[in-house]
């Protein structure tokens, strides 16, 4: 039976750089002209992925799939765990909602039914691809965890794979977050620790050389690269990420971006592409201090739109947003749940996401929306007519709930025989159901120039190229990444572990002849 070689990366803590690391292996296995996948046996994240066959998967490894250059399926990632409201999330498994589960049910009544699915999901990519590059969550030294656990050492363990630890120097401590993981796992899985690699580094690196030699003597675990801090980005997952974004305006640039940071906030990469724009300054607001007089506003995805509406009542925010729209300036985009609080009403008569059955929206646009249990998970594209000009859009679906008309109204999208969003009179209040609806340049453009001209801004025309210049980033992260680890170690060790795992197998299949 055919096997993959694998690799798994788990890290010191989350946000540590796996996501990174994996990604730029996925790229540079695929360089070499492996057949590459990348692996998360359990996601929790809000920033979701749509398969090609309309399935949610976490959007980590959606993106660890293109730089590898193949088509994403739910066996990358067979079980995803969308927050939803304090303690409880919704399960996702296989790409469609499983059921809403508190954490301790989760942990005590899922663990074996979650273990099969994985080992499932695993054993098809293991025997379709020749490289599997495994990602871990959190770390694998949350002890009050580990008796449970279905996404660090178990999986590495289930896959026979090499591990490698990454830790975050940015946040310093990274030789205490790297020696404490490897004394507080067991010594089996301590010894299945090929090398560590220290990540985000910024400065001299021979400064850091007696520390190297150090961690190398001290715990005979060799340090396999350094990893200077890089501006390339990929598309994050985790909200952690969002410490990233700016808060502050900034005077220089010509647009000025608000986007809502909702507590329960998801797919907030949609806002993206306009940190590739140079005239565009994006920041992310939770207050109504911070709000100002944005030239756009966006309110992005949110897992609970019925909770994120009335957080933005508590904040001051609500009363915020409808004064700028009575100033003739501010251009307001609602994208998902975002598009659902800009309605009348958001209703969730079953309590599917809240405890709170109705909520007065900003009644901004004519329409009110309804949670349903049935989730809509797809691909999707249109055109969208704007200025006498046609822009051919694509995007996906992610949202539970049906959104109708109070009365006609312009629709924002056509999608042949169907419409998706709306468009106010004025054409400074849209809203939509597309996600990555800003990844389409010549819509991204023609908004912009819209802004700008009611700034009495001259138009531009020389934007982004938004999915060429992520295509590019994966390979300027492989080769970042490639230039600063011992790639050459890694792959001996990969093999190593290959011939293991065809040896165990070879005789598991004797053993079971006899």
């Amino acid at each position: 039976m055919r096997r993959a070689q694998s690799i798994m990366i788990q890290g010191t803590h989350s946000d540590a750089g796996k996501s990174v690391i994996s990604t730029a292996l996925c790229r540079i296995f695929s360089d070499m002209g492996y057949k590459t996948a990348p692996f998360k046996s359990q996601n929790m994240a809000l920033n979701s992925y749509i398969t090609l066959d309309g399935k949610e998967i976490g959007r980590a490894q959606g993106v660890q799939a293109e730089a590898a250059r193949t088509i994403a399926t739910t066996d990358m990632n067979p079980i995803l765990i969308k927050p939803s409201r304090d303690y409880e999330a919704q399960i996702v498994v296989h790409g469609k909602p499983y059921k809403n589960m508190q954490a301790g049910a989760y942990r005590q009544d899922f663990f074996q039914q979650g273990l099969t699915l994985i080992k499932e999901a695993y054993e098809r990519l293991d025997q379709q691809f020749e490289r599997i590059v495994i990602e871990g969550a959190g770390s694998p030294a949350e002890i009050n965890l580990n008796d449970r656990e279905l996404v660090n050492m178990r999986v590495a363990n289930m896959t026979e794979s090499p591990v490698i630890l990454v830790g975050d120097i940015e946040r310093g401590g990274v030789f205490a977050s790297l020696v404490g993981t490897l004394q507080l796992i067991e010594a089996s899985d301590r010894d299945r620790v090929i090398g560590v690699i220290i990540n985000k580094f910024r400065g001299d690196v021979s400064l850091l050389e007696p520390g190297l030699d150090w961690f190398t003597e001290y715990t005979g675990v060799p340090v396999l690269g350094v990893v200077p801090y890089t501006n390339v980005k990929v598309d994050a997952e985790d909200s952690v990420a969002l410490k990233l974004y700016s808060t502050e305006r900034d005077s220089e640039k010509e647009i000025d971006i608000a986007v809502i940071q909702f507590p329960k906030i998801s797919n907030f990469t949609d806002i993206d592409p306009f940190l590739s724009e140079e005239d565009c300054h994006v920041r992310l607001v939770s207050s109504k201090e911070q709000l100002q007089d944005p030239d756009l506003l966006i309110l992005p995805g949110s897992k609970n739109t019925i909770e994120d509406l009335i957080f933005l009542k508590q904040s001051g925010l609500y009363d915020e947003i409808q004064r700028l729209t009575k100033n003739g300036k501010t251009f307001v985009y609602g994208i998902c749940g975002g598009y659902q609080m800009l309605g009348a009403t958001v209703e969730d008569p079953e309590g599917i996401e809240s405890k709170v059955s109705i909520e007065a929206g900003l009644n901004l646009l004519p329409i009110y929306t309804i949670i349903t249990s049935e989730k809509t998970t797809t691909l999707s594209k249109g055109t969208i007519q704007t200025n006498g000009q046609t822009h051919y859009v694509e995007g996906y679906e992610i949202h539970m709930g049906v959104t109708t008309f109070l009365k006609p109204c312009t629709p924002l999208i056509t999608q042949g025989t169907t419409t998706d969003g709306v468009i106010s009179e004025n054409q400074q209040i849209i809203g939509t159901y597309f996600h990555g609806i800003f990844d389409n340049d010549s819509y991204r453009a023609a908004l912009i120039n819209q802004i700008r001209k009611v700034k009495g801004l001259e138009e531009k025309h020389d934007r982004v190229a938004f999915r060429s210049q992520r295509e590019e980033a994966y390979n300027q992260l492989a080769e970042h990444v490639k230039e600063h680890i011992n790639l050459s170690f890694i792959e001996e060790k990969m093999r190593e572990y290959y011939d293991k795992k065809i040896r165990l197998g070879m005789e598991t299949t004797m053993e079971g002849s006899q």
